[in-house]
């Protein structure tokens, strides 16, 4: 049997940690994203995010400055045999060449650094999405995002998985599950 995406998936090369598939449904699910849109994640790392997006929608440009992290999401997005995808070995806190976009994604240490940049590159009714670990990041961002008066936060997510034991006599969680991995902030371009 042919392996199938998400088991290819498994095989890529990694890099820097990775957006887990739980925050990745979180993101298609919010943005209304379809085989029309065009995105920008930022951040890319090994491309595991751009890979999956590049499944369901137009395009997907891939912004990644580490040139070791640039190389790695390159080979991997050539391993998986994504043609829909332009990687740029690009920093994103310098500006963004597209316009138009329907998506956003940032998994960046300092994502308000890019709102000024985003609010050009967005289509009216667009969405950008934050990826970030811990909640002083989400602070930051959030009171920045105050500031643009073109976005409103439709979403503020932490999205936790716990899986189940189900056997005969047993009913209970698994011991283990995949919790905080981090948290995801939603916004809208007015």
């Amino acid at each position: 049997m042919e392996k199938n995406f998400l088991e290819k998936l498994e095989k890529i090369k990694r890099g820097p940690a990775i957006i887990q598939k739980k925050d990745i449904g979180i993101i298609l699910s919010y943005t209304s994203i379809d085989k029309d849109s065009i995105v920008l994640d930022a951040g890319s790392g090994s491309g595991v995010l751009s890979a999956n997006l590049a499944r369901f929608v137009k395009k997907v440009y891939s912004y990644e400055k580490n040139k070791e992290f640039y190389e790695i999401a390159k080979e991997n997005f050539s391993f998986l045999k994504i043609k829909n995808i332009e990687i740029k070995n690009n920093d994103i806190y310098e500006g963004i060449k597209e316009s138009n976009l329907d998506l956003i994604t940032l998994d960046l240490p300092e994502p308000e650094r890019v709102l000024q940049h985003a609010e050009k590159a967005l289509k009216q009714g667009s969405y950008l999405v934050a990826y970030l670990p811990n909640i002083t990041q989400v602070i930051t961002f959030t009171n920045e995002v105050k500031n643009h008066h073109s976005f409103s936060i439709e979403k503020i997510l932490e999205n936790i998985e716990r899986a189940w034991k189900i056997e005969p006599g047993i009913a209970r969680p698994e011991h283990q599950g995949l919790m905080h991995t981090a948290f995801l902030v939603v916004l809208r371009k007015s």
